[in-house]
Parts: C-alpha cells; structure tokens; sequence
C-alpha cells in the first residue's frame, strides 16, 4: 500500500474506535441511572486526559517512543479498558475504566495528526484527504448498530457501543506496528525541553489568542451537539434508538466530500473566511433543531452541516498550527489545541448541557417529562454567532491561506524567538 493509503486506514481505525461509543454514551448512563453530576463527570475524563497529554503524548512520548509503538501500546491498553467499562454497571468501576481509556485514547489523536504530517509530502494539500478515512471510520462503524440494538433499546444492548470499540482497538493496536516508522524527535541544541510552554508563550500574537479563544467557544458547542443530539433525535423528534447513530452518521457522510475539498477551498477562500463558514455551519445546525424539530426530513438533512462544521474549523486549526507554527513546537501547539478541543470544551460541555436541559425541562400532563429544545439549542447557536463575530473582527493571521514557508521554522518563528527566554 502506498503511504497515503496505509495512513487512510489508520484515521479509518482511530475514529471507528470513538465512532462506536460517542454518540450513546449519555442515553447509555442514563439507563443505568447514572445522577447528572455522575454522567458530567464521565465527560470531563476527556479533560483530564487532554490535560495529560500535553505533558506525557507531545512531550516524553514524542521525545522518547516512535510514534507508531506509542500507538500499538495506547491502543492494546484502551482495549482492555473499554471490556471493562461495557462490563461495569455501577458509576465508579464505570468511571474507573473509562478514564483509563480516556488517558491512553485521547493522547493518540494528536499522535495520528503527527505521524501523518510526518510522512506526507504536502500536509496542507493532503491531510483533509487522509484524515477524511476517520470520517469513513465514524461512518461505518454505525452500522452494525442497526442490528445490535433494537427500536427501544436496553443497557444490555447499549453496552455493544463498548464492545465493538474495544474489538476496534486491539485491531489498531496490531494495525500500529506496520504504519511508516515516526522515530521519536531528540530537541535541537538550544531549544527549551518544555516546548509547551513556548507553545503557550504565542498566545501573546494577537490572532493566536483570538483563535485559541474561538476554538474553546466552538469546542463548546461541538462537543455539546454529542451530549445533546441522541436524546434529541430519539425522545423530540422521534427516530428510532437502533437508527439514530445512522441518522448522525450522515454528518460524516458529508464530511468526507468537505475534507477532499478542504485543501482547495483554504487556497481559495484563507484562513478566516473558512474557519467562519465552518463556525457558521454549528449555528444553523442547532438553529434548524430549535425551530424545525417537527420535520424528520429537515432535521435529517440537517445533519450535513456536520460535514462543513468540522473540516471547516476544526482541520483547519490543525492544518494552520502545522503550516504557521515553528516546526519544534507544532507537536506541542496541537495537543495545546487539542486540549480545548477534546479536554476543555469537552468537560464546559458534559456540565453546561446536562444543566441545561434539566433546568428547562418540565413534566408533562402524563407525568413523562419533556425539555424546551427550542430555547436549549438557541443558547449554542447564540455562542456560536459570538464566535463568528470575534473571527470576523479580529482575527488577523499572518499569511491569508496555506503557503509555502520562507523558511523551516514558519510565519510564526520571530514571535516564538521573541517569547523564548535567553540562552547561556
């Protein structure tokens, strides 16, 4: 296989894994009567992971293991873990064994982001096209749900959500050893160990802070749409339990076609106005759940924007910090921004929504109780129009689209100088 394809089939096998459980998790904790203060901690796992990794996956592991080991050893570990969280059905060993997973998946996102930028020729023209095999992952993987749960699924049904992960992980950890060989990066002389806290010191150029604080907002928001479009789907607008993952799928669907593209719209449109039409993508999402949650086709057809929301943000972040950032800190900068994207935003999210939607929710005349979608979407939607607005005023990036650098370090090597302390 040609390196592009082997490293198809590695994003195919990472987000399968993530595929198979996201969309379920939370129906599936509240099946087994998990409180809501249980179900938001399970979500800030993520956190603490992302946390983690900006110090162990983007610091020692990079430093120290070949990239495509560290992912063989995560992956067999993740495995083990996720046996044991479809197997546990008291909230701590739940937890326990969710964390574990957490702590050893998270870290491996951005260490699939840096093998393939490592190996390809020309990551900003390519990487929407390998990373689009996770878009496939994602896909496929909810498929075999429509057979393994049933119209009104049960926790003992539900629980496959983590089986089929954990087959899916040990496949990876196997599949890890034949990816081209990542071998681990030794800091050049002179340069600080803690290349994060570098990573951190650009936050002080303008447009760096303008989009590290966008990518919190939109995090937000994105990972809200997890929390919330399940229980959505099946309890407002009436789509069947074992269909539903199929129904969200086709946001993937839609992705696939955005991230081929993704290469020619950022050397067509730039930076800016491509991270808005993707930020602008979530607020006609949940503008749409708000105000058409009567109309299966319009909520279906909906799902679509999930395709321009991610690429058009969230690859694009990727694709910027690996073409603007000095080149000995972009590991560093992704799990920086990986740590909004699956840490912080990901535990604002499992706290604000859950809140959310208990407080306006209320019991109907048959005791059965109902949630205000309309005014619970308008809030993200609301976030992401503030998000737009902070893009479109300031931020000012110092190249208009992906181009070829002057030189290795990137358009940002002056200010990572400035920000370096002196050497001896």
């Amino acid at each position: 296989m040609t390196t592009r394809l082997r490293l198809f089939l590695m994003m195919v096998l990472q987000l399968a894994i993530w595929g198979a459980w996201a969309p379920k998790i939370f129906p599936y904790m509240g099946m087994l009567g998990f409180a809501p203060w249980q179900q938001s901690l399970v979500g800030s796992a993520w956190g603490v992971a992302a946390v983690v990794g900006i110090f162990f996956s983007n610091q020692f592991a990079d430093r120290n293991f070949a990239a495509e080991r560290f992912l063989a050893i995560s992956h067999l570990i993740g495995g083990l873990a996720l046996v044991g969280t479809a197997l546990s059905t008291s909230f701590w060993p739940f937890f326990a064994c969710y964390l574990i997973f957490s702590l050893v998946y998270v870290p491996t996102l951005s260490v699939t982001n840096s093998i393939a930028f490592a190996n390809l020729r020309d990551p900003a023209g390519e990487f929407g096209a390998v990373r689009m095999g996770g878009t496939v992952g994602w896909v496929l993987v909810s498929w075999p749900f429509v057979f393994l749960l049933g119209a009104h699924a049960g926790a003992e049904q539900v629980r496959w959500i983590f089986l089929v992960a954990a087959i899916l992980s040990f496949a990876f950890a196997g599949y890890a050893l034949t990816l081209p060989h990542t071998p681990a990066r030794k800091d050049a002389p002179g340069i600080d160990n803690l290349a994060w806290r570098r990573a951190l010191k650009l936050l002080g150029a303008p447009f760096v802070l303008v989009l590290f604080l966008v990518t919190f907002i939109d995090s937000v928001i994105h990972n809200g749409y997890f929390v919330m479009a399940d229980a959505f789907l099946t309890n407002r607008v009436g789509i069947a339990g074992n269909l539903s993952m199929v129904v969200l799928s086709l946001g993937q669907v839609a992705e696939i076609l955005t991230m081929f593209l993704l290469g020619r719209v950022l050397a067509r449109l730039g930076w800016k106005v491509t991270m808005i039409i993707g930020v602008l993508g979530h607020a006609a999402r949940f503008a749409v759940f708000a105000f058409f949650a009567d109309s299966i086709p319009v909520i279906v057809a909906v799902q679509l924007l999930h395709g321009i929301c991610y690429a058009f943000f969230f690859a694009t972040v990727y694709i910027f910090v690996d073409a603007v950032f000095p080149k000995d800190v972009r590991s560093s900068a992704q799990g920086l921004f990986n740590l909004l994207i699956l840490g912080v935003g990901n535990v604002v999210a499992s706290f604000l929504f859950p809140t959310l939607v208990s407080r306006l929710s209320h019991a109907g005349a048959d005791g059965v109780a109902s949630v205000d979608y309309t005014s619970l979407f308008l809030v993200p939607t609301g976030m992401a129009l503030v998000a737009v607005l902070l893009l479109a005023v300031f931020f000012k990036p110092p190249t208009r689209s992906p181009v070829a650098e002057a030189d290795e370090d990137g358009p940002l090597a002056a200010a990572a100088a400035a920000a370096s302390p002196a050497q001896p």
